[in-house]
């Protein structure tokens, strides 16, 4: 988020009352979106994004959610349409908050944590040192595939993102 609010040169700004996330509204060749990241707990994101999208009056098809995932391979991104939550709290809260699970997902790689070790302690940890050059570029990616799905939508975003990973 940080990469893409960067390079668009805007900066977050307090949400209308009531909703709990911070904003900015970007505008790129002329394509106007809001961007948004929760104040929530990241297992709480659906208290955010549902009253977010009543006050822009945005369309399922016009959400994209952006997290990480353990199931796709480190540094890889993985764009996808109306898929189950695959065990993130965060997606299942917003699938649950919008009563609908129809909407963009762009999923960034962080691969399996180590045997024995939870999935909750592993996505809140740090990258180390020798995966925080890969994992660098997969966030400037991942800041390209977002300029993509504002000006181009969805399916082209995808198709991108499968063009990045190979």
């Amino acid at each position: 988020m940080e990469r893409f609010l960067s390079d668009t040169q805007v900066n977050l700004k307090r949400a209308p009352q009531g909703i709990r996330a911070e904003i900015a509204d970007v505008n790129i060749d002329g394509h106007r979106s809001a961007v948004a990241l929760p104040t929530t707990f990241m297992n709480e994101s659906g208290q955010a994004v549902s009253p977010l999208m009543r006050y822009y009056g945005v369309e399922l098809d016009q959400l994209l959610v952006v997290h990480d995932d353990i199931d796709v391979p480190f540094g890889k991104l993985k764009m996808q349409w109306a898929r189950g939550h695959g065990g993130n709290n965060g997606v299942r809260s917003v699938a649950g908050s919008l009563k609908s699970p129809d909407f963009w997902r762009l999923k960034i790689g962080v691969g399996r944590p180590p045997r024995r070790m939870e999935p909750a302690d592993f996505v809140l940890s740090r990258f180390s040192r020798s995966e925080q050059p890969e994992i660098d570029v997969s966030v400037y990616r991942a800041a390209d595939v977002i300029e993509r799905f504002i000006v181009h939508g969805g399916d082209d975003a995808r198709q991108f993102t499968g063009e990045l990973n190979d």
